[in-house]
């Protein structure tokens, strides 16, 4: 069964957006673009926020944000009690994520890193199982409700 995985995120993002959505979907994702649907200038809460909506419903499994500098994406993302948003410009960050914060949004800067290491970074996030134990305490107190 394929995993669910939500993309969208702005303008500067677009052309690494459309790319991972092939590379996901060659290996065996179902992959819900939440846009934009062009590189023309938008504004990123306007895909983010149900992006992260559908997360928090339970509708995907996880999500992949992409903006110029993975900033706007993930405090958006991180607006929202469910989601922890990682923002990953190498490899190491996407497996501590993943490890020790049980992230479930990459954010990906789209300005700052190479495409084909964006592609590495989206790979160890997505394979990358939740370490629990001590982790879990701590993630357990990361939401304000």
């Amino acid at each position: 069964m394929a995993r669910l995985i939500a993309i969208g995120g702005d303008h500067a993002g677009f052309a690494y957006k459309e790319k991972v959505k092939v590379f996901l979907e060659n290996n065996g994702f179902e992959v819900k673009d939440f846009g934009p649907g062009s590189d023309a200038s938008v504004d990123y809460p306007d895909y983010v926020h149900p992006l992260c909506e559908a997360i928090e419903k339970g509708e995907m499994a996880t999500g992949i944000v992409i903006c110029g500098s993975g900033n706007g994406v993930a405090i958006t993302a991180n607006k929202h009690q469910g989601i922890r948003a990682a923002i990953c410009w190498n490899e190491d960050l996407a497996a501590l994520s993943r490890q020790h914060n049980d992230a479930n949004v990459l954010a990906l800067p789209a300005r700052f890193i190479s495409y084909d290491l964006a592609e590495k970074i989206a790979s160890i996030f997505l394979e990358t199982e939740f370490e629990g134990g001590r982790h879990a305490t701590r993630v357990s107190k990361i939401s304000c409700k």
